[in-house]
C-alpha cells in the first residue's frame, strides 16, 4: 500500500528526526573539547587548575600543571577568548572545533584527543588548519596595496595586545610592498625594534647549511649519495655512518636525534662555540630507524652536515657560510654571534609567564646557545632574508637545477614535505623554513609560483605563527576562485 505524505506529515517527520538528533548524547571528545573552550574563555586560574586536575589523563599530567596553565592562558592571551562556531571533525578519540579568535577575528581550529577507555580524559590538545564556513561570494585576488594594508591592520592588533613583537616584510619579486617593525628589542631599556634589528633565526640556519652542501655537490667536492663515513670516519656509530647518506641528513631521514641533550643542558653554554665543540654532544650510538625509511626532525643531522662542510671545503664552517652564502647574497647583517660579546642591535628573546601574580616576561639569555651553528641559532634581519630568497631564486647561490632540487619534496626518501633543508607547504608551492625556541619565532616563505617572499621575525616565542599564516592567506586569496565560485 502506498503511503501518502502531506506537508503536515513531512513536517512532523522532520521535527521528530531533529528531536531524535538533538537527544543523541555528545561524544566524550566533543564534551571535553567544549569544556576546554569554556575554561580558556573563563581566564580564571582557579577554574583552569581544577579543570586540568579533573579532566587531564594521568600520562598528560606528567607535564607539570604550571606548564598546562601557561598553555591555556597563552591561548587566551593570543585570542582574548574563542567564539564557538561548530564541531568539524569527530573520531572515537578526538574532536576538532571551529572557533573565531576574538582578538583578530580569524578562524581557528582547536582539537583534543582523549583516552579510549572511560572516563575518556584528555590526553592531548592542539590546533589544526581551520576549515572556515563556505563564502557566499568568491574570494578575489588582492592587490599588493591591499595585502600591505590588511597585514598592517592585523599585526597592529597583535602588537597593541602585546602578543607580537618583531618585524614583518613582504616583497613581490624584488619590490618590497610592506615592511614594518613592532614592539621592543630590549625591555630592560625599552629599546624599540627597527627594520634592521637582528633576530635569532632558530632553525632557519638549516637552509644556509643545506645550500652550502648543494654548492659543494655542484662544485664536485661531494655527492648527495656519499656515505657519512667518507667524511666522518670517527662518527660514534660507525655502522650507521656507512648507511647514512648526505641526502638522509638533508631530509631528516637519517634516524638521528638532537644534540640538545642532557649533556648540553648540564654543561656551560660557553663550551660550545665551534662545530667541533658542538660535535662533542653528538654522541648518538644508535639510530632510531633505517636511514631513508622514516622522517624525524633532527638537529644532530644538520650539525653533522656542518662538519661535512668543513671536511669537504677545507674551511671553517662559519667562514664558508660568510663567504659563500652571506656575501654573494648581500646579507650584511647576518652571522652567528658570540652572545657574551658586544653585538649591536640584537633583539633579546622573551616568553610570557602566567602566574597567580599576573603576567611576567622571562628572557632567554640563559636558556639558549652562546653561539649558533649549522642547525640553528644565528641572527639575521628581514631584509637580509629577502636578499637570501632573491639570491637563491636568481641563481647567485646555486645553478637553477640545484636551486630547484633543494626546494623540491623528496617522497622517495619518505620526506614529502621537506626538501634539502627547506620546509615545503601548500603542495610544494611555498618553500622556506621557520625557527622556534624560547623567545624565538621566525619564518621565511618563498612563494615559488608567484614570486612573493614573506619574512616574519619575532622575539616572542610562538608569535610569528599567526602572522605568516595570515600572510599566506592574503597572498593566496583568489588562488582557487574557480573552485570557490562553483
Amino acid at each position: 500500500m502506498n503511503s501518502l505524505k502531506t506537508p503536515f506529515t513531512l513536517f512532523v517527520l522532520l521535527l521528530s528526526m531533529s528531536i531524535a538528533a538533538a537527544a543523541q548524547p555528545e561524544s566524550p571528545a566533543v564534551a571535553r573539547l567544549k569544556a576546554l573552550i569554556e575554561v580558556v574563555n573563563s581566564h580564571d586560574r582557579q577554574s583552569a587548575t581544577q579543570f586540568i586536575k579533573e579532566n587531564y589523563a594521568t600520562a598528560f599530567l606528567n607535564i607539570p600543571v604550571d606548564q598546562h596553565l601557561n598553555f591555556l592562558f597563552r591561548a587566551w592571551d593570543q585570542s582574548r577568548g574563542y567564539d564557538f562556531h561548530s564541531i568539524q571533525d569527530v573520531t572515537a578519540d578526538s574532536a576538532t572545533a571551529l572557533v573565531k579568535n576574538r582578538l583578530t577575528g580569524e578562524w581557528e581550529a582547536v582539537a583534543v584527543r582523549i583516552e579510549a577507555g572511560a572516563p575518556h580524559k584528555i590526553s592531548g590538545i592542539g590546533s589544526r588548519p581551520p576549515k572556515p564556513p563556505a563564502q557566499s561570494s568568491p574570494v578575489k585576488k588582492l592587490t599588493d596595496a591591499e595585502i600591505a594594508g590588511e597585514i598592517d591592520s592585523y599585526v597592529r592588533k597583535l602588537a597593541d595586545a602585546d602578543v607580537f613583537s618583531g618585524t614583518v616584510l613582504i616583497a613581490n619579486g624584488d619590490k618590497v610592498i610592506f615592511k614594518k617593525a613592532y614592539g621592543t628589542a630590549n625591555k630592560d631599556f625599552n629599546a624599540p625594534n627597527t627594520i634592521d634589528t637582528k633576530f635569532n633565526l632558530g632553525s632557519m640556519n638549516k637552509m644556509f647549511t643545506s645550500v652550502a652542501i648543494a654548492q659543494l655537490v655542484e662544485r664536485g667536492k661531494l655527492s648527495f649519495d656519499d656515505p657519512l663515513s667518507k667524511f666522518l670516519p670517527e662518527f660514534p656509530n660507525k655502522q650507521a655512518a656507512e648507511k647514512i647518506r648526505i641526502k638522509h641528513l638533508l631530509t631528516h631521514t637519517a634516524g638521528l636525534g638532537s644534540y640538545f641533550n642532557k649533556k648540553f643542558i648540564e654543561a656551560s653554554r660557553a663550551r660550545f662555540r665551534t662545530v667541533d665543540d658542538m660535535m662533542q654532544l653528538a654522541d648518538e650510538k644508535d639510530v632510531a630507524f633505517e636511514p631513508g625509511s622514516k622522517w624525524a626532525y633532527s638537529n644532530t643531522g644538520m650539525l653533522v652536515l656542518g662538519k661535512v662542510i668543513e671536511k669537504a671545503s677545507g674551511q671553517n664552517y662559519f667562514d664558508y657560510i660568510r663567504e659563500n652564502i652571506y656575501k654573494p647574497a648581500g646579507m650584511t647583517n647576518s652571522d652567528s654571534y658570540d652572545l657574551d660579546r658586544v653585538n649591536r642591535n640584537l633583539a633579546v628573546g622573551y616568553d610570557k609567564e602566567f602566574t597567580d601574580k599576573g603576567v611576567t616576561f622571562r628572557n632567554n639569555i640563559f636558556s639558549h646557545v652562546i653561539r649558533g651553528g649549522p642547525a640553528g641559532g644565528g641572527y639575521s634581519t628581514v631584509e637580509d632574508l629577502l636578499n637570501f630568497s632573491l639570491a637563491l631564486r636568481s641563481n647567485k647561490l646555486l645553478g637553477a637545477d640545484y636551486a630547484k632540487l633543494v626546494t623540491s619534496p623528496k617522497p622517495e626518501l619518505n620526506s614529502p614535505r621537506y626538501g634539502y633543508g627547506f620546509i615545503l607547504e601548500d603542495g610544494g608551492s611555498i618553500a622556506g623554513h621557520g625557527g622556534g625556541f624560547e623567545g624565538i619565532s621566525s619564518n621565511l616563505d618563498m612563494f615559488l609560483e608567484t614570486g612573493y617572499t614573506a619574512v616574519v621575525m619575532s622575539n616572542y616565542g610562538g608569535a610569528s605563527f599567526p602572522v605568516f599564516q595570515k600572510i599566506r592567506a592574503l597572498i593566496n586569496a583568489g588562488k582557487d576562485m574557480k573552485t570557490a565560485s562553483r
